[in-house]
């Protein structure tokens, strides 16, 4: 006698624990390793095996050209590499619908692609494909041709497949997630190491009187512009500025190149042109898809206080007596375009004057209204800041451009002897003495400090400072809120900022204003003893012809780089 089958709802248990023991063997399988090429094949074999099908395939969608590519295959037939595009065939239409697809007669159903039979001489009856489906949509099928018994394939095989794509899908989203951190990781490394390369081939800032100042701002990780400055052997010094054609690491590495060159080429003193010369003639030779470099190279004499310099394509140099600017254009062709250009010098006497290279990063910045400085936008910057000492001068010039949008790489390169006051003004504020202002000039003062790039714990030390002081002149020098003003000043020295707050009350006793001893009890009088803390050194003043009151408090802050 032949045995009973099995009650219908314990066949379908039985079926269901089967599927399932196989979902948590398969995602066992997959979780090994986030090698693709490692686990992939292993679960398709065992995806097919499962299915009973005679053949099974994997295809993933390629980001970028978005069409999808067998990338396992298992059965009689190798299709690997096989491509098809987003809604053809049965693949293409799983992936385009993101839903699984039953195919049970291939030779008639108009989604099957047939060419793929007719070139194999595989054939095709019966057809299931689920797509890997995940929360940004689908990346790619799982495909499964033929039932080895030879029955076709229904809707309960269709839903177990789609529970089988399920972990496939998940491994494969992450170790493609994973493959792009690495990919990141190592780009990143590549830009570090990009970026010290370049960082080291900056000069480092000479302080005391030297004359030439730089600063290089990439618009993105790195830069393709460059400046350099060394000493010659009879004294003077020479100097660079260039900007390499074209962005990122080809642009960086290019500019490695030609900075290395130019110094090498500059370093026994040839005249400007013919330095430039022997350059392009190089550059000429070695450069490829017509890439060039813009670039002025000088040199400058401080006993004649003059200098020579010539220009190969870069924007115009600017002359500024503190007045008006004379402008000198350039000489010749970009380097690395032709082989026989001429270069013509400029012989200038500085004098007291000061001269700026920038390249077109300086100009080309945007405000928020997305429009560009452009040449007379920058030269209003410059003559905005031209009572400072050069190397405050190129800070607040700096700070100026920053506050802007950076849309390509900017350098700037000042050369002036040392001249003009060595204090940068920074926010200067009139205010009535009236507590409901204290808001509007936290906020400015905290805007101010954010712009010097001052660490925010230190900044909201220095906001609360000027908070107190401002309070306790309310409070005790005018007895109460009134329309009689405040002044707040804020400057920077170098690393030192210096803060100057003065009103209009009766002058106080200096000697009567300590801080008091923290060790009594009482409340109140804490305002004097924060600031006796916080700050380097402090101290109060009468006022101008003995009127009102001064307070001064300086605070010594990290040097900001002008490299």
């Amino acid at each position: 006698m032949n045995a009973r089958p099995a009650p219908p709802s314990q066949s379908v248990g039985a079926d269901e624990r089967r599927a399932l023991a196989f979902l948590a063997d398969l995602s066992q399988t997959l979780a090994l390793s986030l090698d693709l090429r490692q686990t992939l094949p292993m679960a398709v074999t065992r995806i097919a095996d499962f299915m009973q099908a005679e053949a099974a395939s994997l295809f993933l969608l390629d980001p970028v050209s978005r069409v999808l590519e067998c990338r396992i295959c298992v059965g009689p037939v190798d299709i690997s590499g096989l491509k098809v595009e987003i809604g053809q065939g049965v693949v293409g239409r799983s992936v385009a619908e993101n839903a699984t697809q039953v195919v049970n007669n291939a030779q008639t159903d108009t989604r099957v692609n047939s060419r793929v039979d007719a070139e194999t001489g595989f054939v095709s009856r019966s057809i299931l494909c689920a797509p890997l489906s995940t929360a940004q949509g689908a990346i790619g099928a799982l495909e499964v041709i033929n039932r080895r018994d030879g029955s076709l394939f229904d809707e309960a095989d269709a839903e177990i497949l789609r529970l089988i794509a399920a972990p496939a899908a998940l491994a494969i989203n992450n170790a493609q997630l994973a493959q792009g951190l690495v990919e990141q990781q190592r780009i990143k490394r590549e830009l570090d190491l990009a970026r010290k390369i370049q960082k080291s081939l900056l000069p480092k800032r000479r302080r005391g009187d030297f004359p030439i100042i730089g600063v290089n701002l990439p618009a993105h990780e790195i830069s393709g512009d460059f400046y350099d400055y060394f000493d010659l052997p009879d004294g003077r010094i020479a100097f660079i500025i260039g900007d390499v054609s074209g962005k990122g690491l080809d642009a960086a590495f290019l500019m490695v190149q030609v900075a290395s060159l130019l110094r090498w080429s500059g370093k026994y003193a040839p005249a400007p042109a013919r330095w430039l010369a022997d350059a392009n003639a190089e550059l000429c030779r070695t450069m490829q898809n017509g890439r060039f470099v813009c670039a002025v190279v000088g040199q400058y004499d401080r006993v004649a206080r003059s200098f020579v310099l010539a220009s190969a394509g870069f924007p115009p140099a600017l002359l500024h007596d503190g007045r008006k600017f004379d402008e000198f254009l350039a000489d010749g062709p970009p380097l690395g375009i032709l082989a026989e250009a001429v270069y013509d010098e400029r012989r200038i006497h500085l004098g007291q004057q000061a001269l700026y290279l920038f390249s077109d990063g300086a100009t080309d910045v945007r405000h928020a209204d997305g429009k560009t400085l452009g040449s007379d936008g920058l030269r209003g910057l410059i003559a905005g800041h031209a009572d400072l000492a050069p190397e405050p001068r190129l800070r607040a010039l700096l700070g100026d451009l920053k506050r802007m949008h950076l849309v390509d790489d900017t350098t700037l390169l000042l050369l002036q002897e040392p001249c003009g006051k060595a204090a940068q003004r920074i926010l200067e504020l009139e205010f009535p003495a009236q507590p409901v202002q204290m808001r509007a000039v936290r906020a400015a003062l905290r805007t101010a400090l954010d712009q010097q790039e001052v660490a925010p714990e230190l900044r909201d030390k220095l906001v609360l400072v000027v908070d107190e002081a401002c309070t306790n002149i309310m409070r005790h020098a005018y007895g109460g809120a009134c329309e009689q003003s405040i002044a707040l000043r804020l400057a920077r020295e170098r690393d030192m900022l210096v803060f100057e707050i003065s009103d209009e009350a009766p002058a106080v006793d200096p000697a009567r204003v300590r801080p008091r001893d923290l060790d009594e009890c009482r409340p109140g009088g804490l305002g004097v003893a924060f600031i006796d803390a916080l700050m380097d050194d402090w101290r109060i003043e009468p006022g101008r012809d003995g009127k009102g009151n001064v307070l001064r408090m300086r605070k010594r802050v990290q040097a900001k780089e002008t490299e």
